[in-house]
């Protein structure tokens, strides 16, 4: 690598979002809080920045900004690659792993087993054992401890259920290829019984992979409880790509009921924007969620990245940063439910004590106008607008005056949109250029939109966060306008503040 391409990929490293140092990532997996630390494991390649190796990277975090990149947690070897997974807390030591002063932390991952080896040609869930918080890991000498003979059988989420039916493990898995979400029941995490199965049902564009089953309050309301199941799927996603869906439902500690199945078996694409996403942009992937987050919060991390030209984004020899933490509720809306999300760490220690720009009731026109004082890389953006008469209006972001990412809103059309044709660095791929969008719905008449800018990405959260989209964008470090925008006639700008980040 050159010192000018070193140079470029620096200027892309993100300021609020984790990535590794020099090394490629990508799905989140082991998610834990313990002993006061968040631990973010993930697919990582130790030894490059493309696919390959997989292993399970490694680092932690006491606010979910600042992390901290640890040594590999768990290694491939001569007979598998370390596909995604999670890890619980063994409080009672089902497993046997722990001593007498030690609960251990159990990871169940995929074993993706290679040329030669006993199990060649097949995926099936193993586990790996800490006894020191999740720093150091040994596999389990048993390992695989469930096998469906397939190939495609992968990315175990396990949770402890208590209801009902009784207290035991649950695992969450995917037969990927068949939409399948397939579930399994165990006391020990060593031997596994099968549940039920859930799909094809919904998105069915791409394979099926990384689900997540959880519990969540209606409203807030601790007597009104849904379960939720979200699964990623590449491609398929609802702007082309890679993309994660959820379904909100019943499980009765063996199978998970949804009531938000919009088709059944293989998706309809004309419906395919009638479906629950839990992001409409084309950067955000196997989503999520952390076990045993304080105050029974429930907290979503996803690969910030698109399978279509992942292994080609300009950020060589690291490649890939993470999503902001998020998170998520469930709120009731229009007869169903609906996920609803924030960013989740408190940002308020990293802002710059310079102040931060702000204006309020300005009608702007057709054409583009530029914020003097807003400049910046690293920033909060808080706008509301209310539409006049044109057809689109918003913001341009890390732009220069030729170019920038456009984030607005079109109202007749009922649709928010990030068009980053001209963000910056785009022919590395085909398909990155691109205008991608999601329905919306105004309030009261108003739009309000709170937009993440780091130095290569943005992450919008609409109307309060009903509707998020995050994209990727590689600017020019000097492309930091902001600007205000309308296409075809006036809208007003009911408020609008910029918080600088360091």
């Amino acid at each position: 690598m050159t010192a000018a391409t070193a140079t470029t990929a620096e200027t892309f490293r993100p300021a609020l979002h984790y990535a590794a140092r020099n090394t490629w990532l990508n799905d989140p997996n082991g998610l834990i809080f313990h002993e006061g630390v968040y631990h973010l494991y993930y697919q990582n390649n130790p030894l490059g920045s493309v696919w390959g190796n997989m292993s399970w990277g490694h680092a932690t975090s006491p606010d979910l900004l600042t992390w901290t990149e640890h040594p590999v947690a768990i290694s491939c070897d001569e007979d598998e690659d370390i596909f995604s997974g999670s890890i619980v807390y063994d409080r009672d030591n089902t497993s046997g792993f722990g001593t007498a002063s030690a609960a251990p932390l159990v990871a169940i991952y995929t074993s993706a087993f290679k040329p030669g080896s006993a199990h060649e040609g097949i995926q099936a869930q193993s586990l790996a054992y800490s006894l020191d918080g999740g720093y150091t890991w040994t596999k389990h000498r048993a390992n695989p401890v469930l096998s469906r003979g397939s190939a495609e059988f992968r990315d175990p989420k396990v949770i402890r259920y208590d209801g009902g039916a009784g207290s035991y493990w649950v695992m969450v898995a995917v037969e990927a290829k068949d939409f399948q979400v397939v579930l399994y029941k165990s006391h020990d995490l060593k031997d596994w019984q099968p549940l039920s199965s859930f799909g094809p049902a919904n998105a069915t564009g791409g394979v099926w992979e990384c689900p997540d089953l959880f519990p969540l309050p209606v409203n807030g309301d601790p007597e009104n409880l849904k379960w939720v199941l979200t699964v990623n799927l590449n491609p398929g996603g609802p702007n082309n790509g890679s993309a994660g869906q959820y379904f909100v439902g019943h499980f009765d500690g063996t199978t998970f009921t949804s009531a938000t199945t919009i088709t059944e078996g293989l998706q309809d694409p004309d419906r395919l924007g009638e479906y629950q996403w839990l992001d409409w942009g084309r950067d955000y992937y196997a989503a999520v969620s952390f076990s045993d987050a304080p105050d029974n919060r429930r907290l979503m991390i996803a690969w910030m990245n698109n399978w279509e030209y992942a292994n080609e984004i300009p950020t060589s020899p690291w490649r890939s940063p993470m999503s902001l933490v998020r998170e998520v509720s469930l709120q009731s809306m229009d007869g169903s439910w609906r996920l609803v999300q924030q960013a989740a760490g408190d940002l308020a220690p990293r802002a710059e004590q310079t102040p931060s720009f702000s204006l309020a009731r300005v009608e702007i026109s057709d054409g583009q106008h530029l914020l003097d004082g807003a400049a910046g890389s690293v920033q909060r953006i808080e706008l509301t607008v209310t539409p006049g008469t044109a057809e689109e209006c918003g913001l341009i972001v890390r732009g220069d005056g030729a170019q920038g990412t456009r984030i607005g809103i079109r109202p007749s059309e009922g649709l928010i949109v990030i068009d980053r044709r001209e963000s910056g660095q785009t022919d590395f791929h085909e398909s990155f250029a691109s205008i991608d969008t999601a329905p919306i719905r105004t309030t009261d008449g108003s739009y309000e939109l709170t937009i993440y800018v780091d130095r290569c990405s943005v992450e919008v959260f609409a109307q309060g966060g009903q509707v998020t989209l995050t994209e990727l964008i590689f600017p020019a470090a000097t492309s930091a306008e902001v600007s205000l925008y309308a296409i075809g006639g006036t809208a007003i700008i009911n408020s609008l503040s910029v918080t600088q980040y360091a």
